[in-house]
């Protein structure tokens, strides 16, 4: 019989043809056959069934050999020895490696036709030794599935008492190895049946033979506590915490948070690891075991675990309170409608949650603005009572430094305007980056420089701003960038003062510019098919013609005065007059600036008027503070109780931006200690210091000094007094009769920032000006108003400057945008801008923008925002303060403004082409993106089909799992949103 199938298996005849022949022998089974013919028909079934050539060979072999065991069972059992099932589970079957999973299919269908047999008992050890043997060789997720449904199906092949134990926590072991590097959502879907059927063997092993359950914990917290970094334990370990009774985690919980033999770095990696298993698709439970885990480190104070998990795992802890937000505004309607006692009760107790809430997390006026209108009639609990409560269960008293980032968009924003994502604490950065790119000419002159192949700053600015513009992520990490611009002293993962990185950022430009301008001052004249790309990487050996210059895309003549870009867009010049009183000599030099720190005066009624009595430097101390390392004022310099408190009443701001200009330029009485020294007397006399500005800048930099120092408690207090932002202002601008060279190069201060400690006083009548070794008429010169309307700002939220949270507002403006101005004369005396010059101003150029032209830049978030938001901000939000302001000095009539760049000869009035390197990069990671997008919305699918099937256990532990507070909704960052979650 088994050398007619054999030859008919194998002929050359159609098939059903075969289909009759072989139904024929398989009816010869229910006759009487010989032991002989059972073994070989046994022999060669086997062998079609693990070595058939094609599908019809195997479903032949498996027909025929069904047939024969189901009515000659003993000759079957016989064939199917111990030593047949050991020589296939170690050493194979023919060319099959031991290892294929067609031995363990074979061995499955060959148990199932014993079932009822002796026999199976008779393998039953056998089969134990080698299932442990295979688990400790740490087989595939498809072998381990195998095995589990084998075992599933044939409990009595599971190693029992200590080898039982020692099944479970290599099993245990060999979950952390798995690894799913499919792409497809077939493989993806099969990935996960398959880790579902080895954690319901283990289920069921666990409630068989219950001793088997502590080792086994015992075993997946080893591995998730291992801090070895070469070894990451696959996500797929969620799957087990489904399956551990809830009635343990007290017991659990207890003895892990009391154990002395578990390191902190141990349960930090622990924890975190299972905040991570959040985005497993099947994670049940698993939020409760996290929590209870929380809670068990806070009862025995172990607070450096909780803070290292929470920076660690911030995305996924308090991002949870975003996705609240949207719904606060409907519940608070329905529980003012529904007009329960208990719901009114519960409202109160609601409405001082959210405001502790968005205290605790600032600097989100835009999803702030709907819940503050709708819980307006609400008692708002004062600043100590939020920080009471928010400390009741603090893990410490530092302010929240780390609410930035939280938000993640997983569609491009309907503004078009891409965010940047927190790199951990980078929001100074980010805040800067948005506002140095809604700097439109900047930004123009920027993409349109030729810096192919360069590894400069400028280049990696040039690419950040290219990507911004043309990418389609939401949201882009300019991680590059950051490594190249940080300064050295600034502490990565550390909130930094947004204004030092400012300033630091366009000083490396400058210099970067100049040093290469020099270069080419220095090198013979290139061929004219030299490329300025290989100029920047290795200057010293490959010139550069001077009409390519890598950082000038006009020939430097155009401008006659050689300025790098950054002077030529921020820089301005500012001139210090010192007057003796007592020879009125006059000494005076000019320095250059790229932005005016504007200190707070030290009493707000004494700023305004122009008719203030004379105010000595000894009565008033200094009023300048800085961030993070500046200069520090005295406590003097702040009004009493300015930065202490939060609960005030809103109001319109008593203090505005030209209010502070005007306090920086306000002449100053050098006297006592702070006497002048004077060539002319050869002593020490008592002098007038006037500062004016010279030189408008393109785009004026203004920085409100907001962080003073207390020296009573020797900390650094915040001025939360509230500005006022006109949209437009005037700077006051002193021309010559015979205008003031602009070049820097004779003055030994050039590039220093200046950032001077100004007191308030008025010029003495009869004053006039004397030059050292030379006299000057102030008929010689003349005051202009120089036009600026705002173009963005940079927000700080927080209550110090080691801590908070930066934003910013941005639109785009041009220096033909608003109105255009005629120039004014002025006489020194009358240089002060007023406010009401200011709203006049306001009323003639705000018809030129709409109300919502702005953007709000928070980090990955981008939306659309209006004028009235930014100047209400600190009136709404006390915390939320104006920090860096940027204002576009408009055209002024008979004047010229500085041109556009120019790119092949032609100068650009708009955004200037995309080079070939900036596209290709652009082209290449859009693409990148849309395969991303791909993935994850194939995960999405599998996580939403995984969700109907999955498993769940009978017995004590079957109830309904509680609500995740897992971050797989909401678009935030986990879950099946993010691709590389799949990798397991």
């Amino acid at each position: 019989m088994d050398k007619i199938l054999e030859a008919l298996v194998s002929s050359s005849h159609p098939l059903t043809v075969k289909r009759a022949i072989v139904k024929k022998v398989m009816e010869a089974a229910e006759k009487e056959v010989t032991e002989e013919q059972c073994q070989a028909l046994y022999h060669l079934t086997t062998r079609l069934i693990l070595q058939g050539e094609d599908a019809f060979q195997r479903q032949v072999g498996l027909q025929v050999q069904e047939a024969y065991a189901r009515y000659h069972r003993d000759e079957f059992a016989r064939f199917f020895s111990k030593e047949f099932v050991l020589g296939l589970l170690q050493q194979g079957y023919g060319s099959l490696d031991c290892r294929d999973p067609a031995i363990l299919d074979f061995l499955h269908s060959s148990l199932r036709l014993l079932i009822s047999c002796p026999a199976v008992l008779e393998l039953a050890p056998l089969l134990q030794t080698e299932v442990l043997r295979i688990i400790c060789e740490r087989p595939e997720p498809a072998t381990c599935a195998k095995l589990a449904t084998i075992l599933t199906d044939f409990p009595q092949c599971v190693p029992r008492e200590k080898a039982g134990v020692l099944f479970c926590q290599q099993l245990v072991r060999t979950f952390a190895y798995f690894n799913c590097p499919a792409t497809e959502e077939r493989e993806l879907r099969e990935y996960v049946t398959q880790v579902t059927r080895v954690s319901v063997l283990l289920q069921g092993i666990w409630k068989a033979e219950p001793a088997t359950l502590l080792p086994s914990l015992q075993e997946v917290f080893a591995i998730i506590s291992s801090t070895d970094p070469s070894f990451e334990p696959s996500i797929a370990l969620a799957s087990l915490v489904q399956h551990i009774p809830l009635q343990m985690i007290t017991v659990l919980i207890k003895s892990l948070t009391t154990d002395q033999n578990v390191k902190d770095a141990s349960m930090t990696q622990a924890l975190c690891r299972m905040i991570d298993w959040l985005s497993w698709p099947l994670a049940n439970h698993v939020d409760t075991w996290v929590i209870a885990l929380l809670k068990g480190l806070a009862a025995v104070q172990k607070f450096t675990i909780l803070i290292d998990v929470t920076l660690l795992k911030i995305e996924q802890v308090c991002e949870l309170w975003f996705l609240v937000v949207p719904q606060i505004v409907p519940l608070v309607k329905s529980l003012k409608n529904d007009g329960l006692p208990n719901s009114k009760t519960f409202l109160l107790q609601f409405a001082e949650l959210v405001h502790c809430m968005m205290y605790q997390y600032s600097g989100f006026p835009d999803l702030y603005d709907s819940i503050l209108e709708s819980i307006k009639e609400l008692p708002k609990p004062n600043e100590e009572k939020i920080k009471f409560f928010l400390n009741q269960s603090a893990w410490t008293s530092q302010s929240n430094s780390f609410a930035s980032g939280l938000l993640k968009i997983t569609g491009k924003s309907e503004t078009g305007k891409t965010g940047l994502v927190n790199l951990g604490n980078t929001c100074y950065m980010n805040s800067i980056i948005q506002i140095l790119f809604m700097a439109t000419d900047f930004r123009r002159h920027v993409m349109s420089l030729h810096l192919n192949g360069s590894n400069t700053l400028m280049k990696k600015l040039q690419l950040l701003f290219a990507f911004l513009a043309h990418t389609q992520r939401a949201a882009y990490s300019p991680r590059s960038f950051l490594e190249g611009s940080r300064p050295p002293w600034f502490t990565a993962g550390s909130q930094q003062d947004c204004s030092e990185y400012l300033r630091f950022l366009l000083d490396r430009l400058h210099e970067e510019e100049k040093t290469l301008s020099a270069f080419l001052v220095t090198s013979p004249k290139p061929e004219p098919a030299t490329t300025s790309a290989e100029t920047l990487n290795n200057a010293a050996s490959q010139p550069v013609a001077d009409s390519q210059s890598p950082l000038h895309p006009e020939p430097v003549a155009a401008k006659g005065d050689g300025r790098t870009l950054v002077e030529r867009m921020f820089g301005g010049r500012l001139s210090t007059a010192i007057r003796c009183l007592q020879c009125h000599s006059l000494s005076e030099k000019e320095e250059p600036f790229t932005d005016l720190s504007l200190a707070f005066c030290p009493s707000m009624s004494k700023c305004h008027g122009p008719n203030d009595e004379h105010k000595s430097s000894s009565s008033v101390g200094p009023c300048q503070g800085a961030v993070n390392g500046g200069s520090e004022s005295s406590e003097g310099s702040v009004k009493e109780g300015a930065g202490t408190r939060m609960e005030r009443p809103v109001v319109e701001p008593t203090l505005s931006v030209p209010d502070l200009v005007d306090y920086f330029l306000a002449p100053e009485i050098l006297e006592n200690e702070n006497c002048y020294f004077c060539e002319r007397c050869a002593s020490l006399q008592r002098a007038e210091k006037v500062m004016q500005v010279v030189a408008a800048p393109e785009y004026l930099i203004l920085t409100l000094l907001r962080f003073s120092y207390d020296a009573t408690c020797h900390v650094r207090r915040k001025i939360l007094d509230n500005v006022g932002i006109p949209l437009h202002m005037s700077l006051p601008l002193r021309q010559h009769g015979i205008s003031v060279t602009s070049s820097s190069s004779d003055s030994p201060e050039s590039g220093e920032n200046l950032a001077k400690k100004l007191k308030p006083s008025q010029k003495e009548d009869g004053m006039t000006e004397n030059r050292t070794n030379s006299e000057s008429n102030d008929s010689d010169s003349e005051m202009l108003s120089v036009p600026y309307v705002l173009s963005s700002v940079v927000v700080h939220s927080g209550m110090s400057s080691e801590s908070g949270h930066y934003y910013s507002y941005g639109r785009n403006v041009s220096n033909t945008d608003g109105y255009v101005a005629h120039p004014s004369s002025k006489s020194l005396e009358s240089s002060s801008l007023s406010e009401s010059s200011t709203a006049s101003q306001e009323e003639m150029g705000c018809a030129d923008h709409k109300s919502t032209d702005w953007f709000l830049f928070n980090d990955s978030r981008v939306t659309f925002t209006n004028s009235e938001s930014l100047r209400n901000v600190t009136g709404r939000f006390p915390k939320d303060t104006a920090y860096v302001l940027i204002y576009r000095k408009q055209e002024v009539s008979g004047q010229q403004s500085n041109p556009g760049p120019v790119v092949n000869g032609s100068r650009l009035s708009g955004e200037p082409p995309l080079q070939k390197e900036l596209m290709d990069a652009i082209t290449k990671d859009n693409k990148l993106f849309l395969q991303e997008q791909e993935l994850n919305a194939r995960a999405r699918a599998l996580q939403a089909t995984s969700a109907s099937c999955s498993f769940r256990p009978n017995g004590s532990d079957d109830n309904e799992p509680p609500g995740s507070c897992g971050p797989s909704g909401g678009g935030g960052g986990g879950g099946f949103n993010t691709i590389s979650r799949l990798v397991f």
